[in-house]
């Protein structure tokens, strides 16, 4: 990757990294190659280093540059999805007969990816409380190649010191991962507090306006990073250039959104705590957040997710998903429209059962950047 703009504000990277002018007519937005091959220059002379898109295609390489330096890292790898990322990152470091610590709160589709799918290749987990490095420390066994962390965490919104648990990691000998997804990297940098590698799912705030679907790897590894790279290839679910250009036009007003994110969810976390009819807030920016003084220290403001749960059980807590009319039901997050959902029946129904399992009563919200008074009565009418 170009390292031109690495000594730029974040501001700067998220609007100029990757972004080069088009060499033929100056264009000052990197065209969309919408191509499956491309003429070489001979047998085996490459053009510029581009011979097929699933290995490499300009546009997915602007987005690729664009995320390393955004993440302060070597190698940046763009996905079709963000369990793709995931997928890759699992089979590049994991073998038969290795052990991965994985979160006690996490989105669910990790999750499964864990319990029914990796594990069917022979590898096992075990579960740990990430915000308590004493916990991962002890779920760690002499095969423990990966520890998973998501901060904060995807429904409950747990805080995970990473620098913490990096030390726990490379005491283990074990690479730390950690999701990224809800802080962002204008948020949060988990490279530059000891993880090996960060996961994105560009669906959500990276892309910003619920119309992409991607994923990313990023590493401060040159090693870890060619080993990611030739799984990306050798395994195919790559970004397409359409894909990549949306999320690279996404990343430029980040910073801008993540800062009314974050100030929108403040103000819904502070009325829901002052609501008769909720009985718990989970937000990190709350003084009363048991994970409050971890992230002021490792984030930049607190981010656009909120959770809560309600009096009435879980019938409650969806009839206010129903009743809400600015907010709209759906899953997923992260786009500049608020959005709501009941986790346990929507986007975490698949760890029912498990030692995952998140409270009925519990409602999910991703603030939008509208205007907060307004999500503010909608959210009260909702609630009764």
């Amino acid at each position: 990757m170009s390292h031109e703009h690495l000594d730029k504000s974040f501001e700067t990277i998220a609007i100029h990294a990757g972004n080069t002018a088009d060499p033929l007519t100056g264009a000052v937005v990197p065209p969309i190659y919408q191509v499956s091959t491309y003429k070489q220059d001979g047998v085996g002379g490459l053009r510029g280093g581009y011979e097929y898109s699933r290995s490499a295609n300009p546009t997915r390489t602007a987005l690729e540059e664009n995320l390393a330096a955004l993440e302060g890292g070597r190698r940046g790898l763009a996905f079709a999805s963000g369990l793709a990322a995931e997928d890759c990152l699992l089979r590049t470091l994991l073998a038969p007969g290795d052990h991965v610590v994985i979160p006690n709160d996490a989105y669910g589709g990790t999750f499964r990816l864990f319990a029914k799918v990796v594990s069917r290749w022979g590898v096992e987990w075990s579960v740990a409380d990430t915000s308590d490095p004493a916990s991962v420390r002890a779920a760690v066994t002499d095969r423990t190649k990966v520890i998973w962390v998501e901060t904060p965490s995807n429904p409950l919104l747990g805080i995970t010191d990473i620098a913490a648990v990096a030390q726990v990691a490379a005491d283990a000998g074990a690479r730390l991962v950690v999701d990224n997804t809800f802080a962002s990297p204008y948020l949060q940098q988990p490279l530059s507090l000891g993880a090996d590698i960060v996961v994105h799912s560009l669906t959500k705030y990276m892309g910003g306006h619920s119309d992409v679907v991607g994923g990313a790897l990023v590493t401060n590894s040159a090693e870890i990073g060619e080993e990611l790279a030739y799984h990306q290839n050798a395994m195919g679910a790559v970004a397409g250039p359409f894909d990549s250009w949306l999320v690279l036009r996404g990343i430029k007003t980040l910073p801008v959104r993540m800062d009314r994110h974050s100030e929108n969810a403040g103000k819904v976390a502070e009325m829901l705590t002052r609501h008769a009819k909720v009985t718990k807030v989970l937000y990190p920016g709350l003084p009363e957040h048991p994970g409050h003084d971890v992230a002021a220290k490792q984030m930049r403001a607190f981010g656009g997710m909120v959770s809560f749960r309600v009096e009435g059980g879980e019938e409650a807590a969806v009839e206010v998903c129903n009743r809400t009319k600015l907010f709209t039901l759906g899953e997923s997050l992260g786009g500049v429209e608020s959005l709501i959902e009941h986790p346990g029946r929507m986007t975490h129904a698949s760890v029912a059962g498990s030692a995952l399992e998140v409270p009925a009563d519990l409602v999910r919200v991703s603030v939008g950047i509208e205007n907060a008074d307004d999500l503010l009565a909608d959210l009260k009418q909702a609630l009764g």
